[in-house]
């Protein structure tokens, strides 16, 4: 049996093994393109999943190819006064749940928010370390997250994007087998909005170049006593 001395074991800070081993944790390396989808997949399965096995409340709104929100209705931890206990290097983000945590190492910026009986907290972070201390502010929500990454464009590659036409079924995860729940949950991808609103732009602006130039709303005499 081969044996290690102290001096052979190397300490590896949770950022850097998550973005040198990011296939630990997701299941693709860097440089696939399907990394920010798995990305958004390992955080909708994390938010959808109660840690006593049933299934929660969850919503996701894609913002662009490489930036997303996933909302969930779990309850955090808290301390005597009502408060989330402190999570990754302090922050928002729950000890318990390790997705969101490297979802959040693998970006530039996340905001996280908490919400605790009508009380809310927010922070934003600088990959897994928080830029300053949680805000507070009123809310009517009970209890629940929404977590927004915006994915390092850097890391991922300028060819990576979050899948287009994803389906809840395609997020939800194989193991939910065990646990029977409804599947179906909002994606709102406003990329294809944004592409609908461009494409029915596009169409008024040709509807109207086709009618110039038939001559449809011209002035025939050339003199302005047409009308």
């Amino acid at each position: 049996m081969e044996r290690y001395t102290a001096d052979q074991i190397q300490v590896i800070a949770f950022e850097e093994h998550v973005r040198t081993r990011p296939a630990i944790y997701f299941r693709v390396s860097r440089g696939s393109p399907e990394l920010p989808t798995e990305v958004l997949q390992q955080a909708v399965w994390d938010a959808l999943h109660h840690r006593d096995g049933t299934h929660g409340r969850i919503s996701v709104e894609i913002e662009s190819d490489l930036n997303f929100t996933v909302e969930d209705d779990q309850r955090r931890a808290a301390d005597e006064q009502g408060r989330p206990l402190p999570g990754f290097f302090g922050s928002l983000l729950g000890k318990e749940r390790w997705a969101p945590a490297a979802a959040a190492v693998l970006s530039v910026r996340t905001v996280v928010e908490v919400w605790l009986d009508g009380r809310g907290y927010r922070q934003e972070l600088a990959g897994a370390t928080p830029t300053g201390s949680w805000e507070e502010f009123a809310t009517p929500k009970l209890s629940g997250t929404r977590t927004t990454f915006h994915l390092d464009p850097s890391y991922c590659g300028p060819d990576e994007a979050i899948a287009w036409s994803l389906l809840a079924e395609e997020l939800h995860g194989q193991e939910c087998d065990a646990q029977p729940s409804p599947v179906t949950f909002p994606i709102h991808d406003l990329r294809a909005e944004a592409e609908n609103s461009a494409d029915e732009d596009g169409f008024e602006l040709q509807a109207l170049a086709d009618r110039q130039g038939a001559g449809v709303g011209q002035d025939p005499t050339g003199d302005g006593s047409w009308g």
